[in-house]
Order: structure tokens, then sequence, then C-alpha cells
């Protein structure tokens, strides 16, 4: 009786291992929730720039440039797993309040950007927009503040992190370039064979070699890794053996060498706090955590002038000098 009833339970399990593992993209990627651009910064009274960036695969994303007056830097924004940028008006009224101006993209194959989402689609939709800032917009990395909220975070930091590779260490001190030259025979005052000359130089320390990195990199409500939220939310399936998409914010931020500033909600609904200070813990120094209320979808940075002015600070502290 018992094995009769187990027999199509476990049939119906596999089903939907199955089911989750081929797809689970639309359990993570949204691009059908408000698709349509339903505003824009104008109606924030915010200049703006509608430009369409290419990435290297060829598809086209479709982007803001939002200019503020005397600005002190540039933030480039990644958004989260549904909606678009014209969902994220707030964040770019808030940053043209800090003074810097805003790149907002949307990822593949959300408004109107072509293609299907991907974790690596992202990844490359980052490093154009990343590219459009240096090349059209003159952006030099040392003004450049990578944010992004959500799964836009894991964008960010992957980002961030590639863009800040440091090296194994070089040991200080003094090095000795050997070269090798034949030696003349009988008559030229050396024997036959090998001689080497050596040329001491200086060996660099820890730090040279390593690419240069944004300025800061900002987080808003954000997981540690997509696998762990999901193993969280999820956990009746071995969400660990099926996961094909990552997202490892952790890992990521333990290559960022910018200072980091992380903002969670100890009342988020949908990533918990926990995530947001193991992440703090990962982040190396300098680092700044803002404990922030509300839920995942209303409580945002924005919302409030304190936390928006915690926000600015930071900012205030690392500016370029």
């Amino acid at each position: 009786m018992l094995g009769e009833l187990l027999i199509p339970l476990g049939i119906a399990y596999g089903a939907v291992l199955v089911l989750v593992f081929v797809f689970q993209s639309q359990l993570v990627f949204f691009p059908g929730t408000g698709r349509e651009v339903v505003v824009t910064p104008q109606s924030y009274g915010l200049g703006f720039e509608t430009v369409e960036i290419r990435t290297t695969d060829g598809e086209t994303l479709q982007a803001w440039w939002v200019p503020a007056e005397g600005a002190r830097g540039t933030v480039l924004f990644f958004h989260g797993n549904a909606g678009n940028i014209s969902h994220r008006l707030d964040y770019l009224r808030m940053f043209n309040r800090l003074r810097y101006s805003t790149l907002i993209v949307d990822y593949r194959g959300y408004g109107k950007s072509t293609g299907t989402p991907s974790e690596e689609g992202t990844y490359r939709d980052a490093e154009a927009a990343w590219d459009y800032l240096r090349h059209a917009r003159l952006a030099q990395p040392r003004d450049v503040v990578i944010a992004g909220e959500s799964l836009g975070a894991a964008v960010a930091t992957r980002l961030a992190a590639e863009k800040s590779l440091t090296p194994a260490p070089l040991p200080s001190g003094e090095g000795r370039l050997e070269i090798p030259f034949p030696r003349r025979g009988e008559g030229h005052g050396m024997g036959e064979g090998e001689g080497r000359l050596e040329i001491p130089f200086p060996r660099m320390g820890e730090g040279h070699g390593m690419g240069e990195g944004p300025r800061a990199v900002v987080l808003f409500s954000t997981f540690t890794s997509a696998t762990d939220l999901g193993a969280e939310v999820y956990w009746f399936l071995p969400v660990r053996l099926l996961s094909r998409i990552g997202y490892d914010n952790r890992e990521n931020l333990k290559r960022i060498r910018a200072p980091v500033f992380i903002a969670h909600s100890r009342d988020d609904d949908i990533v918990p706090y926990a995530h947001g200070k193991r992440l703090y813990e990962a982040a190396n120094e300098p680092k700044t955590f803002l404990e922030m209320r509300g839920g995942h979808n209303d409580g945002f940075i924005f919302t409030q002038p304190e936390w928006v002015a915690q926000l600015g600070a930071f900012l205030d502290r690392h500016a370029a000098k």
C-alpha cells in the first residue's frame, strides 16, 4: 500500500526536478513583468538621452544617460530581475540630487532591449555598458560608481570584480635579470662556453599590475548568491545540485578592492537580512553597512532622507581626490 503511494510521488517529484532544471531561468528572470517603458526621466524633471548600446554578441540594449549638473562622478546602475529602466526613476532622481550622472541600462530581453536574458548575457551587457561609459562618455574608472539592486547587484559585483582584478602579490626587494651570451675562444681573453650578464632591478610590491577598478560599489537589497537564496526558498528541492545560475555576490566581493556600500532592510521579505550581513562580512575594507526598514519592494533607500544622506556621506568620503 505504502509502496503504491510512494511510486507516483517519486515520479511526480522527479518530474518537478526535471522542470526546475530545464526552466530555471523562468524562475529567475521576469522580463515580461512590466515590459513596456511607461515613463521617462523627463516626468521627474530630469534631462536625459536615450542611447543604444551594442554587445559583443550582437544584442542591442536600451539605456538612459541622465547627466547631473556639476557632476561629481558617474553611476552605472543595474536594476533587479523584473520591470525595466522606467520603473527605477527614483534611483535616477536620488543620484542626480547627489550630483552624480547616471547610466541605467536594460538587460537583454528587458524593456526595449533585444535578446533573451541569461546570467552570462547580463555579464556581457554590463561589460558593454562599462565600455560605453569609457569610450562614448570618456569616463575614467576612478570616476565611476557601480551600483545595483537585488539581482542587479550581482551583475554589479561581477563587473566590479572583473575591473579590479588583483594578481598574486610580487615579493618586494631586488630582482636580477640574467642574460646569457657566448664566450669567445682563445685569443680574446675569455674561455669558450657561455657567460651570463646579471642586471639588478627593483621588484614591484603588492598591487602593481592591478587593473584600474571603479571608484566604489553600491549594493541594495541583494543576496549572497542566487543558489543560496534558491536553496532557502525551495528548501524541498536539491537546489545546489540543480542550479545552473550562480550570481555569486559573496565570491565577487572578495575580489573587489574598491570601497563597498551595502544597504539591506531587516524586514526584507524576499532576500533575508542575513544575506546582507554576510555580504558585508565578505567585503574588503573600506566598507559601510546601512540597515533599512521595509519590505523588498518598498524599503528603498530613496524613501528616507537620512538613508540617502548616509549614502551621500559614503560617496563623499571616497570621491576622487
